[in-house]
């Protein structure tokens, strides 16, 4: 039997020393080669984990929300802060003890808003299990020092997305307080639970997600993408640019906010700027003069930067002889027919005959 043809046997299992049965592990791969069949069952396995962590974490969350546990306050009491934390002229109070409460303007909209905030608040939770699974599902195909540029990326966004987060949460009674006083002659403002986490929700991503773009800078820095050169003069242009964008991104568009966001983010734009000089310092990237010329500017002759080279002697003409005529060939079958078969023909009555050339010489 050829060693193809025979059959796989199982493992074999072993014998321990108390006796009992167990079956010898499949080797690792030194090298971390995988076929796509082991990918696929890697990536739902790292997919489950993730799913089952985010499922404890939301239900940790949905409990949370409106227990204490281990004397930390409920995440309900801790969202609704900034709301609580308006006078009281501002806000409209509909219980008897005058207790800071949100309004509900539907049976299911409070039951709803718990499981919408405990899904978030797990997600939020579970993050550090989730991140290490994708992190764990992709390290194998990088090298060590891409491992550990994308691990420092991680981290730093990470970072950069809470900083944003904690900011947005503490201003957000300041930028409360601006909107509902405006007709508070008139109008007195009360804010239902889902409008209100709605508003907070989208402020909290809008400021985390903001400050993840100076980090999209240095990592376009440090591919080689982008420059210091190519921005240093351009700030006044990414200051309005800024401030544009902070006036369209901020909900409610009220102008604390606002400030707030663009003055951070012209801030943490500098820092990237001030990296991405020193990086490039660092790797003596220089900038080559012929970037700094007029669209309509000629190129100099010589052999300088941007120069297409100086003008070189055209050679002498020479002297073109005619080719020789072709000789006219014979086939070789016809030159052996001719040695071996004279042919001989008479003229006329007088009987004189020729051997000389023979018939094939009159013909060629």
């Amino acid at each position: 039997m050829s060693p193809q043809s025979q059959p796989v046997s199982a493992p074999k299992p072993s014998k321990n020393v108390k006796g009992k049965l167990r079956f010898s592990r499949k080797p690792k791969n030194p090298t971390g080669e995988m076929t796509l069949v082991e990918h696929l069952q890697e990536l739902r396995r790292r997919v489950i984990i993730a799913v089952l962590a985010v499922v404890v974490g939301a239900i940790i969350g949905f409990i949370w929300y409106q227990q204490a546990p281990f004397g930390i306050s409920p995440l309900g009491e801790i969202l609704r802060g900034p709301y609580c934390a308006l006078p009281a002229d501002k806000r409209a109070s509909f219980s008897a003890d005058g207790e800071c409460r949100l309004l509900a303007t539907s049976p299911f909209e409070m039951l709803l808003l718990r499981l919408k905030v405990g899904a978030l608040a797990g997600t939020v939770l579970s993050s550090p299990v989730w991140l290490y699974q994708v992190w764990a599902f992709v390290v194998p195909g990088l090298h060590k020092n891409e491992r550990r540029y994308t691990l420092s990326f991680l981290t730093a966004a990470v970072s950069l997305f809470l900083a944003g987060a904690v900011l947005a949460y503490f201003i957000l009674s300041v930028g409360l307080e601006f909107l509902m006083g405006i007709g508070v002659e008139y109008q007195t403002a009360a804010l239902t639970g889902e409008r209100y986490f709605y508003f907070l929700l989208a402020l909290l991503l809008i400021f985390g997600i903001s400050f993840e773009i100076p980090l999209l800078i240095v990592s376009l820095n440090l591919i080689g993408v982008l420059e210091y050169e190519h921005v240093k003069d351009k700030r006044r242009i990414i200051i309005v640019v800024v401030m544009i964008f902070a006036a369209v991104v901020t909900p409610g568009q009220e102008p604390f906010s606002m400030l707030v966001l663009a003055g951070a983010l012209i801030f943490l734009l500098e820092i990237a700027f001030q990296f991405c000089r020193i990086h490039d310092k660092r790797m003596q990237r220089q900038r080559p003069e012929w970037m700094d010329l007029d669209d309509e500017t000629a190129s100099p002759l010589g052999a300088g930067p941007g120069a297409v080279g100086g003008p070189t002697p055209v050679a002498a003409p020479t002297q073109v002889h005619p080719s020789p005529a072709p000789s006219q060939q014979v086939s070789q079958p016809v030159q052996q027919a001719q040695r071996q078969q004279p042919q001989t023909w008479t003229t006329g009555g007088t009987g004189t005959s020729s051997n000389s050339g023979g018939f094939f010489d009159d013909v060629l």
